[in-house]
Order: structure tokens, then C-alpha cells, then sequence
């Protein structure tokens, strides 16, 4: 049996899954300020809840425990708990002109700390060296890395993607120089673009330590539970990968919330494309799923204010959701979030929500009704009409071609959502979709990827898009999935005009099941 965990801004979802993924138990609390104590009730609870009910005999019955955590992006967004990072970048004599951290918002950029090196060394798009690499050189960064007391090091090249070896070579020597220095390389995290790539590195090693301690405290929180089963992280991308990899590469936990919700919601209704309406307590995200994945964003996505080129899911979010504060005929973006409970009108509380209009309208049977039996009802329909044409305008912009296609509205708060939105005719709510972000977490599969520039020459190019298929699947099998079942689900190959000899971009990703088996064996 397997738990998932997802926590949201307002509440903790909990689910038990079964071994051929039947939902047996599943339990909803609120989020609390400290994450980790969120995610300890909502463990006791989930296991108090399958023992009364004969679900769960034996704890030792649990292979697994997947988390998908919004903990790091919160870091990021609020300026809290980031680690003091330099940005070493092998690039001179090319890219002085943009130095790191361009185009970063002020407080961001000084709550991360403003010293960068730029230093020889690089790669051309074909992986010919751009600049022979200075020991020397690095030996005095280190040095004036070390007299600073900084604790963390992101480090970029260009081209990285194509060729990793003067990175891993840099990272050696700054490692000797400086024992306790924590390392970041650019081609582990991003993909071919320099200043994005980079500044997702930069995110990485300025969260590092934080990784480290919500990892035990996670630990802690399970070890507490009595549950011994290995614990694995939600990434961005609809995978999961062992806490030992996450405590190195935090920043592929940003989106996961989301992309948990997508995946659940397409596992319940049993459909593999269709675009998906998740309404929690603070936020309503739309996304399309394709062949069961979220589709990704573009080649650039925003985080805080930074320009970043990791895998991410392709969202629309509005400020819809059952904490959204009501005022008039309008409503959010702010929201009570986790204090729902505590201060919206049906509880008792002083202010006007969303979910108090959805009590009022009779969509929801909550907290107690007659407290919001004053509201003018022609409010409570007007605003509740508005809800439902914002979503609607978001799933038909968020669509590519006018085929018919399945909406699944899942999470807590899709109680707003009415059952007919405008333009919509397929509107569907699986079973248990309140708790289809949990239900995400707890299928995911793990997943590996390669995006680098290849040159495909005259009849080469099945040899070629081979050679890098493979190499994914690699990187499925170290990541944690089992080898039998990897499979290659997505192919790009974008020809790159501008760059001589038949270069091509080649991203390819594989997916495969999680191997419990062999994380048991690591565990123990």
C-alpha cells in the first residue's frame, strides 16, 4: 500500500492507495504555518481512519509514502529560509555583457546574496570548447568563497547540456577547496539557455540546506507515525524522486501541487486527455493533459520574477477559490486560506467567502447554514455566475484546437463550479475528486530526461534519436523506476536554422514505475 500526501495553501489532502490503486481511505486537514506538523496530522489521521475501517491491518503494510509539498516555492516567493549563494559561471570571453543575476527583483536578488565570478571556460552549441577552464582561476574563487563564509555555489557553463565535463570539473575543485560547500551544477537542473538554466541552479542552491531540513523533519514527522516506509517528493513534472535526490534538487518540487491534481484527476475519470479545472482554497489552476502528463510550459517560465527554463506544467491560475474574500459583487485574489475554518461566515467567523455563497446557493452542505441565510440571494447567484465564466474563459484560452474536450473539475473548492460552465458542454467530477491532488502523488511513476543539441547527419537520425532515448531511459532507471516497465513517452526535435551542420534540439523523456522494491532494500 502506498500513502499520498499533497499540501496546499489552505488544506492537506491524505490518501491510502492499495496495491492495484484502489482508494481505501482518505482524509482532508488544514494546512498549518509550519508545513511539516500539516503533514504529521494528516498522517495520524489517514491511519486512524484505515484501521476503523479494516483498510489498513499492519503498518508495515505501506511499500511507500509520496509528498508533493508547495514548502519550497513558498521559500522562494516569501524570502525566507534561502541559503547566501555565489554564481560561478564558465563562460569569459563570451558573456560578459549579462552578468548572473540580471533581470532579478531587488529583494529576491539580496535576500540570495548579489556575488557572482565570472571565469574562462565553455562550450560551443556542437561541444567544442569555448574556453580552456583555469584551475587557478577557480582555486581563487574558492578562496574568496570561503573568506565570505558563503555555504552554497551555483555553477553554469554554456552549453552545459552538451558537454557537463568542465562543470563536474569545476565542482570537484571548488568542493576540494571548500570540503563543506555545497555544489549546484547547471546541467543537472535545466535545459539548453544559459541565463534561464543558470538562474534555476541559482534557485536550487539557495534552497539547498532549507531541502535538507524539511526532508528530516518529513522523516521525523512519518518516523513519529510509526511508518518506516520510504519517503519520496512530488516533482513538477507528474514523477516522484527519493528524498536523498530531493535534498540535492529542491527546486523540482515547484508546480508539483498542481501537476499531483492533473494526473489524480485523469486517473479517476479514467480519461488520458482533457483539460482539468483544480479549485482549492486560495487558487483555481486549469491545465491540459495529454497522454496522462500534464502538458509543460514553454521554453521559459517565471518563478517570484525569474526567468527559468526547467520543466514545469503549462497553468492559468486565477484568484478563485473556496477562501477567496467576497466584497460586493467581486471576490480575491486574497483568501483566508487554512483560516477558512476560523473566519468565514458559516464558522462562525467575520468574513465573507466564497464557500459562504456556495453554503447560501445550496452547492455544499458546510458548516452552519443559517449563518449566511441573510445574504441577498441575487449577490450570491451574480458573483457564483462570474465564478463560473472566469473558468470557463481560462479553459478556452488555455485550449489549442476547438475539438470537443472532457473538463474534469476536481480539489476542494470545486464546489463553486457549476455543473454547465459557457462554451463547456463535458463537465465531469470523478469520484473522490476532492483528494485528487493526494491521489496524484500517490501514482506518480519516475521519470527521466535529456535535452541537448545533436547533430544528425545524412542518414543518422534513427541512430541518433536512439542513442538518446536510451540515455533516458538511464536516467529513468537510476532515478528509482523499475527497468522493465520504463517506456519513452515524449519526443521533440526542434531543427535549429541558425547553427551549421544539421544540428537538431532533442529533448526526450521516459517514464517508468516506481521500483519499491529496490527502495526498500535502500531504506533498510
Amino acid at each position: 500500500m502506498r500513502i499520498g500526501i499533497d499540501v496546499g495553501g489552505t488544506n492537506t489532502d491524505a490518501v491510502l492507495l492499495s496495491q492495484d490503486n484502489r482508494l481505501l481511505a482518505s482524509v482532508k486537514t488544514p494546512t498549518t504555518p509550519e508545513v511539516t506538523d500539516g503533514v504529521a496530522w494528516a498522517v495520524t489521521d489517514l491511519l486512524a481512519a484505515a484501521a476503523a475501517s479494516g483498510a489498513l491491518e499492519r503498518i508495515d503494510d505501506l511499500t511507500a509514502v509520496m509528498v508533493g509539498t508547495t514548502h519550497f516555492t513558498n521559500a522562494i516567493v516569501q524570502q525566507r529560509g534561502l541559503t547566501p549563494t555565489a554564481v560561478v559561471r564558465l563562460a569569459l570571453p563570451a558573456t560578459g555583457a549579462l552578468p548572473p543575476l540580471t533581470g532579478w527583483p531587488p529583494v529576491l536578488r539580496a535576500a540570495i546574496g548579489k556575488k557572482h565570478y565570472l571565469v574562462h571556460g565553455g562550450y560551443e552549441y556542437d561541444g567544442a570548447e569555448l574556453a580552456t577552464m583555469d584551475p587557478d582561476e577557480l582555486k581563487r574563487v574558492a578562496a574568496d568563497v570561503a573568506e565570505r563564509g558563503l555555504r552554497s555555489v551555483a555553477i553554469s557553463s554554456v552549453f552545459a547540456p552538451v558537454n557537463s565535463e568542465m562543470e563536474l570539473k569545476a565542482a570537484e575543485i571548488l568542493r576540494a577547496e571548500v570540503p563543506d560547500l555545497h555544489v549546484s551544477c547547471s546541467h543537472e537542473l535545466g535545459r539548453v539557455g544559459l541565463l534561464e538554466r543558470e538562474n534555476a541552479t541559482v534557485l536550487n542552491a539557495a534552497l539547498i540546506e532549507l531541502a535538507g531540513q524539511i526532508s528530516d523533519a518529513l522523516t521525523a514527522a512519518l518516523r513519529g507515525a510509526g511508518i518506516t516506509a520510504p519517503l519520496l517528493l512530488s516533482q513538477n513534472d507528474g514523477t516522484v524522486m527519493e528524498v536523498d535526490y530531493a535534498r540535492r534538487f529542491p527546486v523540482a518540487t515547484f508546480a508539483s501541487g498542481p501537476t499531483n491534481s492533473m494526473r489524480g484527476a485523469t486517473f479517476l475519470a479514467g480519461l488520458s486527455d482533457c483539460a482539468v479545472v483544480d479549485v482549492g482554497g486560495t487558487t483555481a489552476d486549469i491545465g491540459i493533459v495529454t497522454a496522462g502528463f500534464p502538458r509543460e510550459a514553454g521554453a521559459v517560465t517565471e518563478l517570484a520574477g525569474v526567468r527559468t527554463n526547467f520543466r514545469m506544467p503549462d497553468l492559468l491560475s486565477l484568484g478563485i477559490g473556496g477562501g477567496s474574500l467576497v466584497r460586493g459583487n467581486d471576490f480575491g485574489p486574497d483568501s483566508v486560506g487554512y483560516e477558512l475554518t476560523e473566519r468565514g461566515l458559516v464558522f462562525g467567523g467575520n468574513d465573507l467567502t466564497l464557500t459562504d455563497l456556495a453554503v447560501a446557493a445550496g452547492m455544499v452542505d458546510l458548516g452552519d447554514a443559517d449563518l449566511v441565510s441573510h445574504l441577498d440571494k441575487t449577490q450570491v447567484a451574480a458573483v457564483l455566475a462570474t465564478v463560473g465564466e472566469r473558468i470557463a474563459e481560462a479553459v478556452d484560452r488555455m485550449r489549442t484546437s476547438s475539438d470537443p474536450l472532457p473538463v474534469l473539475v476536481v480539489g476542494g473548492g470545486s464546489v463553486l463550479v457549476p455543473d454547465v460552465l459557457p462554451g463547456l458542454d463535458d463537465i465531469r467530477r470523478p469520484e473522490n475528486f476532492a483528494v485528487a491532488n493526494a491521489v496524484g502523488a500517490a501514482i506518480a511513476e519516475v521519470g527521466g530526461e535529456v535535452d541537448r543539441v545533436v547533430h544528425i547527419g545524412e542518414g543518422k537520425r534513427d541512430k541518433v534519436l536512439e542513442d538518446v532515448k536510451i540515455e533516458a531511459i538511464e536516467r529513468a532507471e537510476a532515478a528509482g523506476a523499475l527497468p522493465d516497465s520504463i517506456r519513452v513517452v515524449d519526443v521533440e526535435e526542434v531543427p535549429l536554422a541558425y547553427v551549421p551542420g544539421g544540428a537538431v534540439r532533442v529533448r526526450v523523456k521516459a517514464i517508468g514505475q516506481l521500483d519499491l522494491a529496490r527502495l526498500g532494500a535502500g531504506d533498510a
